[in-house]
């Protein structure tokens, strides 16, 4: 038995208590502040974690959480939201004023959230980010400590699935106005949700206790869960497969196939409401250059890679916007969708000579992405895709919480990313191509496209309202910012003592609606 593997286990037993449970959950979390996460490792522990105006239920879905209830007003721009009773882990009531304090923090600029844009749904949301108007124009009002007001800047009929975003969630305002960004940290940690923070040790292990003062504290089954940090798949699988895990999120790919065979039922595969990419940096001089952005998504063989690689019945994707997203018929494609491969080489490699490169002028590019095994796997297959086209691919691994923050700060040439949706819209993914929003890696600009998006949502016609998003889409994809790979599923092993599990798109699975069969 390796060290690290018998080491793990001699943890977990020394911290057997009667229900806990072990979950592997990927990459290290950058943060614990709703803030300042970056991904589904942080939004996992902050959905055990924090309760905000809605939460999700066992299948994914926006239920009340500290609201009991809402109403909106006939045209949709304003919601009023009644809380229920419901309390701090220090034994301070959540109120209004909390959502309030929260949600200028997300949205001042000089907090410098990535997620600001979520909530630009709020009225002059955009402004106060852009430094145009002070946090308190924004269209939030606590009238009573248990009534929000929001006014909207257009109609959005998903506003409760987008409010069991982090970055919606409420804050504790004397604690992070005394600690600062140490308010997140355990020892000083206040949650309103159904566990509290006891301990983090940096890429090993977090661990949450149940929280007596969470409102529906009753119905939480588990004590006790440990989130272990698994970015090598393969090594969590062996611990899963030791006993050591209950729960292990991702899969490798290159192993699905084995698991199937020799460890029935404990495989769940999910189509997901998401999409993976390759982005460009369009502020990279070579890259700048639509040509050579259309002869790479040419050369791109997305059917070989989830028909032969994969093999999970991952659709290969054309467009940025997933086929199942709603109100979303008939969304368009590239163009070349449907072109013989050899045609494409043919043409992409016309477009690098047009360009000024040859078999004596090639271009040397990096493409960076995560340590993750499927993550190199498809690395190298990129790298020996373009290699026709004249480009030379240095290949560079790191950390994801260092490629989070590469990516945010467009230090790299061509980067993998991916994108699983916050709720089920298409603006969710078109709005990762808006001028300023802090997840724009490629760093595109185009007024056109924005002028669309701006018009697509103060349509309140959802028909009407797909048809002119797709339009905005079209628009950007003749730009190709993005190499669009494949629309993913979600792989989970779930052991088979873990009760509660059940598989939705966005594979959100809060600890709270799970049990342990004793």
């Amino acid at each position: 038995m390796r060290a690290g593997l018998a080491a793990l286990i001699l943890f977990v037993s020394a911290h057997a208590w009667a229900d806990t449970l072990n979950r592997g959950n990927g990459a290290e979390p950058d943060s614990l502040d709703p803030h300042f996460v970056g991904g589904l490792a942080e939004e996992n522990i902050l959905d055990d974690l924090m309760v905000g105006l809605t939460t999700l239920n066992a299948g994914g879905q926006p239920v009340p959480g500290i609201a009991s209830s809402w109403s909106a007003s006939a045209d949709g721009l304003t919601w009023t939201f009644r809380l229920g009773a419901a309390a701090w882990s220090n034994g301070e009531p959540v109120t209004a004023a909390d959502f309030v304090f929260a949600w200028r923090r997300l949205l001042d600029p000089r907090t410098a959230s990535r997620y600001a844009a979520n909530l630009w749904i709020l009225k002059n949301a955009q402004a106060v980010t852009e430094g145009k108007l002070p946090p308190q124009a924004l269209g939030v009002t606590a009238p009573k400590p248990d009534t929000l007001i929001l006014t909207l800047e257009h109609p959005a009929p998903y506003l409760p699935e987008l409010l069991t975003h982090p970055s919606a969630l409420p804050l504790p305002e004397a604690l992070v106005a005394a600690k600062g960004a140490a308010w997140a940290r355990p020892g000083t940690y206040i949650s309103d949700g159904p566990y509290l923070l006891k301990d983090w040790v940096p890429n090993d292990h977090i661990t949450l206790r149940k929280n007596p003062r969470f409102y529906d504290s009753s119905k939480v089954a588990i004590d006790t869960v440990v989130y272990f940090a698994t970015d090598d798949a393969d090594a969590a699988l062996r611990r899963f497969r030791a006993g050591v895990l209950d729960v292990q999120s991702p899969v490798p790919a290159s192993q699905t196939e084995w698991i199937k065979t020799n460890m029935p039922g404990v495989l769940h595969v999910t189509p997901a409401l998401a999409l993976v990419y390759v982005t460009f940096n369009l502020a990279d001089p070579p890259l700048k250059d639509v040509r050579v952005r259309r002869a790479i998504n040419l050369a791109y063989n997305r059917e070989a890679v989830t028909e032969k690689v994969l093999k999970q019945g991952e659709p290969a994707a054309y467009s940025f916007v997933p086929p199942s997203t709603a109100n979303y018929v008939n969304g368009p494609a590239m163009d070349f969708r449907n072109v013989p491969f050899d045609a494409r080489i043919a043409e992409a490699q016309k477009l690098m000579q047009e360009a000024g490169y040859g078999p004596f002028q090639r271009l040397q590019l990096n493409y960076e992405t995560t340590g993750n095994s499927d993550y190199r796997r498809l690395a190298a297959i990129l790298q020996a895709m373009v290699k026709p086209l004249y480009i030379d691919l240095s290949i560079q691994t790191t950390d994801l919480p260092i490629h989070l923050r590469n990516l945010r700060l467009h230090q790299f040439d061509l980067a993998s990313a991916n994108w699983f949706a916050d709720y089920n819209d298409a603006s969710d993914f078109l709005d990762l191509l808006r001028s300023d929003n802090g997840n724009n890696y490629a760093g595109y600009r185009n007024p056109r496209f924005d002028a669309a998006l701006d018009t697509g949502e103060r349509e309140p016609d959802p028909i009407k309202r797909g048809r002119i998003l797709a339009a905005a889409e079209t628009i950007a994809l003749k730009d190709y910012p993005w190499v669009p790979l494949r629309y993913p599923v979600q792989t989970d092993l779930v052991s088979a003592k873990v009760g509660g599990w059940t598989d939705n798109a966005r594979d959100l699975h809060p600890s709270r609606w799970l049990w342990l069969r004793k």
